[in-house]
């Protein structure tokens, strides 16, 4: 198997694309803050945009289609032909580990990191008591911890492609001699054991 070309600019495209939404979601986060209500004596959070859970979630999406777009071509690895023995394999095998683990933790950052931005303090306070002090939000560096490992993610995706694209052997395994004798030791000219006919 050779290394295509559509297949690392698709697996590029949609990392960084998930990486651009994953900066843009830290830079959007959703902060409120404490306004009295102009009707009553009551206070509550008025919040910003809530742009940054759509920027997640878009992320999210475009980092599991990568994976899913390497794990398709390269059959998950282990579904797949067998890898030819060496170091291409052991790279191949590393980089998958990598991938998966930077790729499951990105992805658990992206849900929670949008899920939490979501959220909005519900409550209402009194404005004489000051019982509503702040209101909620999702800290920061949660979307930019995503957004790292989502390079992470795509430099070990694009190595256990590379790497797992070397080693595939189609399917052909080249043996070797094992047993040490040679075929050419026994024929018509040949006695037994492969001495010569005197």
């Amino acid at each position: 198997m050779g290394i295509s070309i559509p297949v690392v600019a698709a697996i590029l495209f949609l990392d960084v694309f998930a990486f651009v939404l994953a900066v843009g979601a830290e830079m959007r986060r959703s902060t409120g803050r404490v306004v009295p209500d102009e009707y009553d004596e009551r206070t509550y959070c008025q919040y910003d945009s809530d742009a940054s859970t759509a920027y997640g979630v878009g992320a999210f999406g475009m980092l599991l289609v990568s994976q899913a777009v390497v794990s398709a071509v390269t059959r998950c690895l282990f579904f797949g032909r067998g890898l030819a023995a060496g170091g291409r394999r052991t790279c191949a095998v590393a980089s998958f580990v990598l991938s998966w683990l930077s790729f499951v933790v990105a992805e658990a950052c992206l849900l929670a990191g949008s899920a939490r931005n979501a959220y909005h303090t519900k409550y209402l306070g009194y404005y004489m008591k000051r019982d509503l002090l702040s209101c909620a939000a999702l800290r920061k560096g949660v979307f930019a911890a995503a957004a790292a490992l989502v390079l992470v993610s795509m430099v070990a995706s694009l190595i256990f492609y590379w790497s797992y694209s070397k080693a595939d052997t189609g399917g052909w395994v080249r043996h070797q001699n094992e047993g040490g004798i040679g075929m050419a030791e026994y024929g018509p000219e040949k006695g037994e054991f492969g001495v010569p006919k005197t």
